[in-house]
């Protein structure tokens, strides 16, 4: 539509009347029709003068819509004919192969389900010329009805939009622009989310209940603030330095499949504080090489097992209710700020993006000393299991404190 600069039209003479000619876009008919529209008669009464005719022309062009975009975008979704499903299988594809921004396949995931579960069964048969506010609406009703959370039904509506959206003309244009009316569809708005958390006390007794590698787990999740995905992630001799007290970030695992962090801002380093370092150390002891956190087979650990097989399993014996893992994460964000850790490097280690100009020109967190000071200060907010001693000293039962002393010293 872009490339259309309008039409003067063309005034011809047929028999004894004068008529204007111009292209007019037809839904369902792909070649544009050739017009007539008569002006005036040749001679007599009503006769027009040249200047008039072609002044009437233009009007009589204008009155018809023919150059506006509305015209045109009617036409060509008519033209199209795609269906909503169609349309949304298209969508789909396209943001996961796309260059510019794909999307994660979780978030692949979760958008599939969307419309596998409540759009396209109530708005997938329809044209996508026709999906718009009222039928957004007959949506909204149906989930409130079922009794979905407010944000369920607003995610559901996100992913109507954007499909709609997606339907665009040669030029990169949407060829279904939509101006979406809330109010009218009655979409509930989103006031309180559940976002559990921990707090130190449940930290700490999670910590100490959990064994083998999933203490490990706790530990690391709540003293780092790190994504599930970025620690299952993690490899000896790659992503932990030498001495335990940096990791990083540079990979993620959903359903057993490594992929790129989150965000960009994901990738980062995390210092952690010296406790939690030696802990980590002593859990990796001599591995060189593999996941920090693995199954029996050597891949990396299925998030869901984890849960099922023991996070659950020791909150229930807590009479603590069922969270997940972003617990921990939300846990370590609120020990960081109510400690008064900088900003900068809150959002540093947790892999969060700048919220200002000024926050671009901060360079903290390439401030590796001041970093180990802070979070040495900062420190876990829970305890951690003591280190185990490589070797029990063996002294006699009749010596008293002192000799006792003596001797551990002696073998230390």
């Amino acid at each position: 539509m872009t490339r259309r600069s309008g039409q003067a039209g063309y005034v011809e003479r047929k028999g004894n009347a004068f008529y204007v000619r111009f292209w007019m876009d037809v839904p369902g008919q792909e070649a544009r029709k050739h017009m007539s529209v008569r002006l005036c008669p040749a001679t007599g009464p009503g006769r027009m003068t040249q200047p008039e005719r072609e002044r009437r022309a233009r009007e009589i062009i204008s009155e018809s819509g023919a150059d506006t975009e509305a015209q045109f975008q009617k036409t060509e979704a008519v033209n199209l004919g795609i269906t909503f499903r169609r349309q949304a299988e298209r969508w789909l594809d396209h943001v996961q192969t796309r260059k510019r921004k794909p999307i994660k396949p979780a978030t692949a995931n979760s958008w599939e389900n969307c419309l596998d579960k409540w759009v396209n069964p109530s708005l997938g048969d329809l044209a996508l010329a026709s999906v718009g506010n009222l039928a957004a609406k007959g949506l909204v009703a149906k989930m409130v009805a079922e009794g979905r959370a407010p944000k369920t039904v607003n995610n559901v509506i996100q992913v109507v939009k954007m499909v709609v959206a997606s339907a665009i003309n040669d030029e990169g244009e949407q060829i279904y622009p939509r101006k979406w009316n809330h109010e009218f569809m009655d979409l509930p708005e989103v006031c309180e989310q559940h976002t559990p958390t921990f707090s130190a006390e449940v930290v700490q007794e999670i910590v100490f209940s959990a064994i083998g590698q999933y203490q490990m787990l706790y530990a690391l999740l709540a003293g780092t603030g790190m994504r599930i995905g970025e620690a299952s992630g993690l490899e000896i001799g790659r992503h932990i330095s030498s001495d335990a007290s940096v990791i990083k970030i540079q990979q993620s695992v959903w359903s057993g499949v490594i992929q790129t962090p989150k965000t960009r801002n994901a990738l980062r380093e995390i210092d952690l504080p010296r406790n939690l370092a030696l802990m980590l150390r002593e859990f990796i002891g001599e591995k060189k090489s593999g996941f920090l956190f693995r199954s029996s087979t050597g891949k990396p650990l299925c998030q869901t097992n984890v849960l099922k097989r023991s996070l659950y399993p020791i909150l229930e014996s807590m009479n603590h209710p069922k969270s997940g893992f972003h617990a921990f994460r939300r846990f370590r964000a609120s020990w960081l700020r109510k400690n008064r850790a900088p900003e900068d490097l809150i959002r540093f280690w947790l892999g969060h993006a700048n919220q200002s100009i000024t926050d671009g020109y901060s360079k903290l967190n390439g401030d590796t000393e001041f970093r180990e000071e802070c979070v040495e200060k900062i420190g876990l907010g829970f305890k951690i299991p003591s280190p185990k001693p490589d070797v029990v000293p063996i002294v006699p039962k009749n010596e008293g404190p002192a000799q006792i002393g003596q001797a551990l010293l002696n073998q230390a």
